[in-house]
């Protein structure tokens, strides 16, 4: 069957668009880590703190003191590659998905494809694409998450200290947290690398994906939320001048910045609950031990632990510091990748 130049036009059309949006989405997700870092850091270490006996920081403010005084800056950048490779690939796969999925619904519906969709449709387009990027990012977010608590393991849970210290130069608890002076130097602590290969060593590759099930609910309805709000306050802006809700292109860099923000606030309140859990999760090991029988645990026995010891306050522990970094860095990234698109769309 002879394939005709229009096909081969549209084919390459195709894969031109998913090569930029991969290629936007990535750039604009390294630049958004390299600022929010430090506060992603806090709010794992907030989460993961809800199922000890004794909390070790009295909130995000005493983490990131605590933090500073005892890591120094490489601490507030514990775990970093992780996130740097998640963020390319959760972006990539973000706005790729997302722009597909919307060309699927215009197409199933016989809707033009330069015809705007509406906010129902794009937040179903954006609840697929979240569904879809987190199976990318579930066993980046466990590495990650180890990683920002290796400070805190203590050594009969420090399932690590074998291959990076002895287990005497890790803090015994919450008590040696809070001890004057820090100790005169860091230990050698693993890599995303060790990190990785020691969880498929001891859980096989299903491991890689623990506390899925929250990442799914966080990213689905968070998907829903991040683009919907995002294109929602666009289109005001864009009316705001006179234009047409579909007139992308014309979106200044501020208004980019200031729907993004509105997108990183509705992205984080929306199931925040379920990223504590999977923080919890999928920190367990390192803080508390490995359970009895080499039980894993369960997302919905992990949530009602969590709410029996801490209520609503502990569901959304380190939800503040979250939504002020989730501001500033969504407003980046969408300023980024529609800067791109104009530029080079």
């Amino acid at each position: 069957m002879e394939v005709t130049p229009e096909e081969l036009a549209t084919a390459d059309s195709i894969t031109v668009r998913a090569l930029k949006d991969i290629t936007f989405g990535s750039i604009a997700g390294i630049a958004s880590k390299f600022f929010e870092h430090p506060f992603d850091l806090t709010k794992v270490r907030l989460q993961s703190q809800v199922l000890d006996a004794q909390a070790r920081f009295s909130g995000p403010l005493d983490c990131l003191l605590q933090t500073w005084k005892k890591e120094g800056v490489a601490g507030l950048y514990r775990g970093l590659p992780a996130p740097i490779v998640g963020a390319m690939a959760e972006n990539a796969s973000l706005f790729w998905s997302y722009t597909e999925i919307q060309n699927a619904i215009k197409w199933a519906n016989g809707i033009p494809a330069t015809s705007q969709l509406s906010l129902g449709q794009l937040a179903l387009a954006g609840a697929g694409a979240g569904s879809i990027t987190s199976f990318v990012l579930t066993p980046i977010e466990l590495v990650k998450c180890k990683m920002q608590v290796q400070m805190l393991m203590t050594p009969p849970t420090a399932s690590f200290s074998a291959t990076a210290a002895s287990a005497s130069t890790y803090p015994a608890g919450a008590a040696a947290l809070s001890a004057s002076p820090p100790p005169p130097s860091i230990p050698k602590l693993p890599g995303p690398i060790a990190v990785l290969t020691s969880v498929v060593r001891e859980t096989g590759l299903r491991g890689l994906w623990l506390g899925h099930t929250g990442t799914l609910i966080r990213e689905t309805g968070g998907g829903a939320a991040w683009f919907a709000a995002k294109e929602g306050a666009a289109g005001l802006l864009l009316q705001r001048r006179g234009l047409a809700p579909s007139d992308k292109k014309e979106l200044r860099a501020w208004e980019s910045a200031a729907a993004g923000s509105c997108a990183g606030v509705a992205y984080n309140v929306a199931l925040f609950p379920a990223d504590t859990v999977k923080s919890a999760m999928q920190t367990e090991a390192e803080l508390r031990g490995p359970r009895a029988g080499g039980e894993r645990p369960s997302f919905f026995g992990t949530g009602r632990e969590m709410w029996r010891r801490g209520g609503v306050r502990g569901l959304y522990a380190g939800c503040g510091i979250t939504v002020a970094r989730a501001v500033p860095s969504s407003a980046l990234i969408f300023m980024i990748y529609d800067g791109l698109s104009q530029r080079f769309g």
